[in-house]
């Protein structure tokens, strides 16, 4: 073995045996002093990935009901120069990407991978495994979702936890707009619960359209305060550049959902929240007892940023009532808290950057049973983090 590959892996092997490290997170209280609140600090040792195994752009997260940590990245996101396998013999010692569906364990070890298009089935020839993972949702039984919004990727595929398909929503390479009932346009989160299956239907069509857990059927289809979603699809697939649109303008008034609806996240309840991402803004919905949804209020998020712009994600703390809220915000680099109840904002955590704690092109989040919040970024980013709850104080 090289001596420079030697140190390199004696020094993995070191740190992954070491006990957590916790660093402090930027921090701004913005609720009267005095006010308590949910408090943070950052496991800067977290994961501890295989050592021939790198993640790319990190797309989504999420928390299975074994405290599990489950996240989707974007393989091709990585270039040679990123591996050193551009070249034959590779140039590098390290790293092959990772299996674009990786698992750990609540302490950070890697438990493994699974994905690609040999483990997804194909339909009329076309493989539907989407070639840009983008948002992730592990049910109560452990089964795992997540939609694309690559070019043609227009689907949403359930997995069991060993990497099985198990069934499929909408069919990569056909999108037929905000009015159809058997196809999506880049889908960006689902989520299973309460006998529904949601999705934000999201990068090209611009609604949240329902099926039935059990048969797969259509249920439903809703736009912007709960209207019918007649806002325009995007013309073509999202641009996977991430380019930012100077000219795009965040309106939180809006009467359509911007063309990026980025979340579903039901709440234990009875709400969904959708994220409205380039409105700067979550929308919150009541769902009926037919699983149909009404309009409750906006929730507007740092309302005038521009960029990326702001609302990419929620997630809440475990107990019971769900008594904080936490929304990411992907332009500003924060994580900001709010009461559930009032929707009063509390403060926020993180800032931008690329140290333990910060956060470039923060995208998504999710929280596990004991309050940690666990956070993914994408473009450059490329990385989760686990954010240790240290309390409310």
């Amino acid at each position: 073995m090289r001596p420079f590959l030697a140190a390199a892996l004696f020094a993995t092997l070191t740190a992954a045996a070491e006990p957590p490290a916790l660093a402090p997170l930027a921090f701004e209280q913005i609720a009267p002093a005095g006010t308590k609140m949910p408090r943070f600090k950052v496991d800067a040792a977290w994961p501890q990935m295989p050592g021939d195994l790198l993640l790319g752009q990190v797309s989504g997260v999420a928390v299975g009901p074994d405290d599990s940590v489950w996240a989707v990245h974007r393989p091709h996101s990585l270039t040679g120069t990123d591996t050193g396998l551009a070249e034959t013999p590779p140039s590098a010692v390290c790293c092959k990407p990772a299996p674009p569906v990786v698992h750990f364990a609540s302490d950070g070890h890697y438990l493994g991978g699974w994905g690609g298009a040999a483990s997804a089935p194909k339909v009329d020839d076309v493989t539907q495994w989407p070639s840009s993972l983008h948002g992730i949702f592990v049910d109560k039984a452990g089964t795992v979702w997540f939609g694309g919004n690559g070019k043609d990727d227009h689907v949403v595929l359930n997995y069991s936890a060993d990497g099985t398909y198990l069934r499929g929503f909408g069919k990569r390479g056909e999108t037929k707009g905000n009015d159809a009932t058997d196809r999506l346009g880049n889908p960006s989160d689902v989520n299973h619960s309460d006998g529904m299956v949601l999705v934000s239907d999201g990068y090209v069509n611009r609604r949240v359209i329902g099926f039935d857990a059990k048969t797969n059927a259509y249920k439903g289809r809703w736009g912007a305060y709960a209207k019918p979603p007649i806002a325009p699809t995007r013309a073509g697939a999202f641009d996977q550049s991430h380019a930012v649109d100077p000219s795009k303008v965040a309106n939180p008034k809006s009467d359509i959902f911007a063309d990026i609806v980025h979340c579903v996240v039901p709440t234990k309840d009875g709400h969904v929240y959708v994220c409205d991402r380039n409105n700067n803004r979550a929308q919150l919905f009541k769902r009926r007892k037919d699983g149909s949804l009404s309009f409750v209020r906006d929730l507007v998020i740092a309302g005038e940023t521009g960029g990326t712009h702001t609302v990419t994600d929620i997630a809440f703390s475990p107990d019971p009532d769900q008594t904080y809220l936490y929304v990411a915000d992907m332009m500003n680099g924060r994580i900001w808290i709010l009461r559930r109840k009032t929707h009063e904002i509390l403060g926020a955590v993180g800032r931008i950057g690329r140290q333990a704690g910060q956060f470039t092109w923060l995208h998504s989040i999710d929280t596990d049973s004991q309050g940690n919040i666990y956070t993914t970024e994408v473009n450059t980013g490329r990385r989760i983090q686990k954010l240790v709850f240290t309390g409310v104080e």
